[in-house]
């Protein structure tokens, strides 16, 4: 890559400047865009256009350029997948860290799972869930709209359930959880919400419905964490700050990009106003200036503060907390990782484990959990609880994608280099 960089320069410097410089403005021009409303937006949205059609001019009228870009975009591919590769762990010793843990479970001797049949745009219904449980010994209970979750799944237990599971999206999953660790029963989660960010972390097969039902029969159990804020308990993280304003959102469910681009002005902008959100960071400093505040069940693998990541572990006891202290000058910058994933490198990002955490506040605090807009009383005290869930997987449960991958930090590739030389 880098000898290719060098010959393009060489070859034609001004029309690389004349391209980086393009790629610049259109950067700029989209932040304006995104963050200003009005003139300023429609200004951002032309010269975006503008300098967006010029760079594409200027690649298209020098081939070489584009031969250039090209061949950097193909390297860059084959460095990452390599550098992965080298660094990444062998399938067998995954087993065998995954062995550890789980214990292997016979059929339950009585079981239920409550489906909801509109959770993923209807998942259960298209698998034909309540049948596919009936053939399997189990109990379908079908959430109806007004019903209480966590009765049915009590109504169930005290029916003589041993083993409780949920379809639906990880909010359900949740509440279904709370009543099996209270009731020190087994839950099993199938993968029939949106986007099923518990089961990607439990190593299911998001797009094998179906096949989750084999944790009834014939699978394997282990202990996992679970998290509690207040009285509610998460399964994944709780969202403080300008992510959890634009969750309360009415339109987010069915337009997510509509209302980040309605709403950022609002909360990012120059005329923002401040977000009333204080903790105490790690080295006793007391903090009021991070409008973004994510805390987990279990640290997440952080490439994006909306919590789209994935945890290597679900058993640390421990939870996760990110905070973005962010000055106006730096929002530009914290977006631009945000976006590719990057967030991690953010110069005012505070991350740090803990078995607690407060969070405090003049009014009640907009909270997204597991997705979820809710909104609770100050303080928010977050505690992690070990071990609190019994958790059943089919055999054929895998690793999260956290736990099968080696980030490309700084420090790993001193560790690539250390490889390639052999030692």
């Amino acid at each position: 890559m880098a000898v290719v960089a060098a010959v393009a320069l060489a070859g034609d410097v001004l029309v690389t400047a004349l391209a980086l410089g393009l790629v610049l403005v259109t950067n700029v021009a989209i932040w304006v865009a995104l963050t200003r409303r009005g003139p300023w937006r429609a200004a951002g949205v032309a010269l975006a256009a503008l300098s967006g059609i010029g760079l594409i001019v200027v690649l298209v009228t020098n081939w070489q350029g584009v031969v250039v870009l090209v061949a950097l975009l193909l390297l860059l591919a084959v460095f990452g997948l390599a550098a992965r590769y080298a660094l990444g762990r062998t399938g067998d010793a995954a087993v065998r860290g995954a062995a550890a843990v789980l214990v292997p479970v016979g059929a339950a001797g009585s079981a239920a799972l409550i489906i909801n049949l509109k959770s993923g745009g209807g998942k259960a219904e298209r698998f034909d869930l309540a049948r596919e449980a009936q053939r399997r010994g189990i109990e379908p209970i079908i959430l109806e709209p007004g019903d209480d979750l966590l009765e049915l799944a009590e109504s169930a237990i005290a029916r003589g359930a041993q083993v409780i599971g949920m379809a639906g999206g990880d909010g359900s999953q949740a509440l279904v959880a709370t009543v099996a660790a209270r009731r020190d029963v087994a839950h099993v989660c199938i993968p029939a919400g949106t986007r099923n960010h518990f089961a990607l972390d439990l190593g299911l097969d998001r797009e094998d419905v179906v096949g989750a039902l084999d944790a009834f029969t014939d699978g394997v159990e282990r202990r996992i964490d679970l998290a509690r804020v207040n009285d509610r308990v998460f399964v994944n993280n709780a969202s403080l700050g300008v992510y959890a304003k634009v969750v309360q959102s009415e339109a987010y469910r069915d337009a997510k990009l509509g209302t980040w681009t309605d709403m950022l002005p609002d909360l990012l902008g120059p005329d923002a106003e401040a977000i009333d959100l204080e903790f105490t960071a790690p080295d006793g400093t007391n903090c009021n200036d991070a409008p973004l505040v994510l805390v987990s069940n279990n640290p997440y693998q952080l490439t994006h503060l909306a919590g789209a990541g994935t945890r290597e572990r679900i058993d640390t006891g421990m939870l996760g907390i990110v905070a973005a202290r962010v000055r106006s000058t730096d929002v530009s910058k914290l977006v631009a990782l945000e976006l590719v994933g990057q967030t991690g490198r953010y110069p005012g990002l505070l991350s740090w484990s803990a078995l607690e955490f407060e969070v405090r506040s003049a009014s009640p605090v907009e909270i997204g959990l597991d997705g979820e807009a809710l909104v609770l009383d100050p303080p928010l005290r977050f505690v992690s609880l070990p071990g609190a869930l019994r958790v059943r997987l089919p055999r054929s449960a895998g690793l999260s994608p956290a736990a099968r991958t080696v980030a490309l930090t700084t420090d790993n590739l001193g560790t690539l280099l250390r490889v390639a030389a052999g030692r």
